[in-house]
């Protein structure tokens, strides 16, 4: 859509968009083909060009989002970067224009908190809406979107969550989302660790893999990752699921951290994800979260599919 076309917001002000890559493109790129004006802005450069051929404004810094977005959308890798967008010098708290934070990002109901507290000092909103579905999810608008904010600003941005998936009011403060966020992103990568070690013994007693699969998901054994990861990603060895083992470290990394801040022991998430910070040591930060089943067959002396 051309930018002539694009809708712009209320006030006139177009939406800000910061943080474009893996996730945040593909939902910028929906608001774009929706027909919402967005200014965006990414140290990537390519990210951030494959956005403005299709309508969207570049911004320089995060600051001129601010300056000139009412809502701003984040969608950012790591609490240390979103504190530095939101809080740091130059960041959305010294903007003119902004009024409201929807933050799409994996951070912790920590960080957002301070995040939303600092904000709220400049009369600027924080709606928590971390997302669950990856890449695909993104690109197809199907993701689950985790809103939790005080009803006025989270009443604003809930037409804009339409098109991005499905939007499920968790609470009215922020960090509400991200516990959920973050609870489902430990079970996610906590069976596929499982998954992969039964998958991986099977193999070395014999079982057909598809087979395997097939039974395990017309049974009690079934979850994400045997009804999805493997058929899709791992069974062909593509290992292309599009989320970095890195990732999968930070999330259940935080996660196990917050379960345990309320008082949960956290013996099998603290299990899993030692297994994935092995695996992370290895040479596997950067790798696709699928693979993990090759570090499993390396550790169990088993050869893959693909050896």
């Amino acid at each position: 859509m051309a930018s002539g076309q694009a809708t712009r917001e209320p006030g006139g002000a177009p939406l800000g968009f910061i943080g474009v890559g893996t996730m945040g493109r593909p939902m910028a790129r929906r608001l774009i083909e929706a027909g919402h004006a967005l200014i965006v802005f990414d140290r990537d450069e390519a990210a951030v060009a494959e956005l403005t051929a299709i309508g969207a404004l570049a911004a320089q810094s995060v600051h001129e989002v601010a300056d000139r977005a009412r809502v701003v959308f984040t969608s950012l890798p790591t609490p240390a970067i979103f504190r530095e967008v939101a809080l740091g010098a130059g960041g959305l708290r010294d903007g003119e224009t902004v009024k409201i934070l929807v933050d799409l990002s994996t951070v912790g109901s920590r960080i957002e908190k301070e995040v939303a507290a600092g904000l709220r000092e400049r009369g600027i909103e924080t709606v928590d809406a971390p997302v669950s579905g990856g890449a695909a999810g993104a690109t197809k608008g199907s993701l689950a979107i985790m809103a939790a904010g005080v009803g006025a600003a989270l009443d604003e941005v809930r037409p804009l969550f339409d098109v991005l998936g499905k939007v499920f009011v968790v609470g009215d403060q922020p960090g509400q989302g991200q516990l959920l966020k973050l609870l489902n992103n430990m079970l996610s990568s906590t069976a596929f660790a499982i998954t992969s070690e039964a998958f991986v013994a099977g193999m070395r007693g014999g079982l057909d893999p598809e087979v395997m699969m097939a039974v395990i998901n017309a049974g009690s054994g079934k979850n994400g990752a045997t009804l999805d990861k493997f058929p899709k990603h791992v069974l062909p060895r593509t290992f292309d699921f599009g989320f970095p083992v890195g990732s999968v470290c930070k999330d259940i990394g935080l996660a196990v951290d917050e379960c345990q801040a309320l008082g949960v022991p956290m013996w099998v998430g603290n299990i899993a994800r030692q297994v994935w910070n092995h695996a992370a040591m290895q040479d596997g930060a950067a790798r696709d979260m699928t693979e993990l089943v090759r570090y499993v067959e390396r550790w169990s002396s088993t050869e893959g599919l693909d050896a």
